[in-house]
């Protein structure tokens, strides 16, 4: 259970994965609700997608005057050292690390540096340098094949099917062990298929936006048989606020040992919807918004597909745990948060 409330009026807090899709929503959340904080933003900015993106992320948060921002690389241990050295945060989330299920069977090598590497670092960085609490990012790909639905915290993940989904459990692991050790207190987030605003151009929703804008033709897995928790952002991030504040507890154990001061949460919509219904309410809002004409032809750029290699047929989140100990559970609907991506999309792009 969790134990204390951790206020964040006055600390200083490193995010890395700064200038990505979560990293920089929550960066900004936080300037929103807590006084008197620093946070150190660390990213590579590195081009697994259009860099334009996260440098218009890092220019929102360039208002905040104690924002620092440091380009780097997670597995930099130099650089990691340095940072904890320096500025010594209280509070560590570690959004940073290489992204995509596909990605990792064509470029494997960059999982293992930024995923496994890079995890180590902070660790390493977090024993040596005493923090509060580390929030980091696992994944709901940890849940590979599994077959009950919906996924639980308590169910056996050991069956990836993904190099990426690996890594990621991998993390849980290592972030187990090092908890264990040296009583680092760890919560590690399950995220379900984020989207929303200024998100990831490689995730469904913006993918298929970017081509039926060009006219070229979406596939749709599983012939449309996919299922997905569709997790809006701001969600998301007030999950992720919520648990920053509140660190698992550190207890001694019968042998006198700490028992690791450790939690897992899925983080997800507890909502799954078809990916042809996801594709449905995509083309109404982007109608709506004035991205693509009223008279748009969908039928003519739609083609049913095979499922790919490392996909997963359904994501299904059980969140009673997240309710249990906060309170909390994502509550905006596809539609709400489909529209709002429309809408950024045709104030971005000009379209």
């Amino acid at each position: 259970m969790v134990e204390f409330n951790v206020s964040l009026t006055g600390k200083t807090i490193l995010v890395t994965g700064a200038a990505g899709f979560i990293g920089a929503n929550l960066v900004r959340r936080l300037y929103e609700m807590a006084e008197g904080i620093t946070v150190i933003g660390l990213d590579s900015v590195n081009d697994y997608y259009d860099v334009s993106l996260k440098e218009y992320r890092l220019q929102e948060l360039a208002k905040f005057d104690t924002f620092t921002f440091i380009k780097g690389n997670l597995a930099d241990k130099e650089l990691i050292d340095r940072i904890f050295a320096e500025y010594k945060p209280a509070i560590v989330v570690n959004l940073a690390a290489q992204a995509g299920v596909r990605y990792s069977i064509t470029n494997p090598g960059a999982y293992i540096e930024a995923n496994l590497i890079g995890f180590y670092n902070i660790l390493e960085a977090c024993r040596h340098n005493p923090v509060e609490h580390l929030v980091y990012a696992s994944s709901s790909s940890v849940y590979g094949t599994n077959k009950k639905i919906p996924y639980s915290t308590d169910d056996k993940v050991d069956n990836p099917v993904s190099l990426y989904a690996a890594t990621k459990k991998s993390n849980e692991l290592m972030a187990h062990a090092y908890s264990k050790l040296y009583n680092i207190p760890s919560t590690g987030l399950r995220f379900f298929t984020v989207y929303g605003p200024a998100g990831r151009p490689d995730m469904a929703y913006f993918g298929f936006t970017n081509k039926l804008l060009k006219g070229e033709t979406i596939q749709i897995f599983n012939y449309g048989n996919c299922q997905r928790d569709f997790t809006y952002v701001d969600d998301i991030v007030t999950g992720v606020v919520n648990i920053m504040q509140h660190a698992p507890e550190k207890a001694t154990g019968e042998d006198g040992l700490p028992l690791p001061p450790y939690m897992v949460y899925n983080i997800g919509n507890n909502s799954p919807e078809n990916l042809l219904d996801f594709v449905d309410i995509l083309q109404q809002e982007l109608i709506r918004a004035g991205v693509l004409p009223e008279d748009y032809d969908f039928e003519a750029h739609k083609e049913l597909v095979p499922m790919q290699p490392g996909d997963v047929p359904v994501t299904y989140a059980d969140v009673t745990a997240l309710e249990r100990d906060f309170g909390f559970k994502p509550s905006t609907s596809l539609r709400e948060g489909l529209r709002k991506f429309a809408e950024w999309y045709k104030a971005f792009y000009k379209v």
